[in-house]
């Protein structure tokens, strides 16, 4: 039943931003199944990234990487699943690497710099999400 529960506020979200691909080519902000699939590959880099540095964390995570997983599913063309699939791989090894770097690597501002950007990415995400 909680499963139902997170997923009302998905799809909602989803048929409102659904709505907005009616719109002209030009009023679009942006392409849904590319945003979705993004976030998704970057909230499961940070949750692998936390299960080492910050398990109770991860568990968040956890939650607002399967909402974006539920959003995917939701706007996943018919017969570009792999393309998504690619996209989210890609999102997800950016991220990992970013986070590589924001935790190991030898100069501090190269640390810096690499968490600020990671920090950055997620944040992008999250303004996504209602009630995030």
């Amino acid at each position: 039943m909680s499963g139902l529960k997170t997923l009302g506020p998905a799809m909602a979200l989803a048929a409102t931003l659904l709505a907005a691909t009616l719109l002209p080519a030009p009023a679009r902000a942006f392409d849904l199944p590319r945003e979705f699939a993004t976030c998704t590959g970057r909230y499961s880099a940070l949750m692998e990234h936390q299960w080492l540095t910050d398990g109770p964390a991860s568990e968040d995570t956890e939650r607002r990487r399967n909402r974006f997983a539920d959003l995917l599913d939701a706007v996943i063309p018919p017969g570009r699943g792999r393309e998504v699939l690619g996209w989210r791989i890609a999102a997800k090894a950016a991220q990992a690497a970013l986070l590589q770097q924001a935790t190991f690597a030898a100069d501090p501002a190269a640390r810096a710099v690499a968490r600020r950007r990671a920090d950055r990415l997620i944040a992008t995400c999250d303004r996504l999400l209602l009630g995030a």
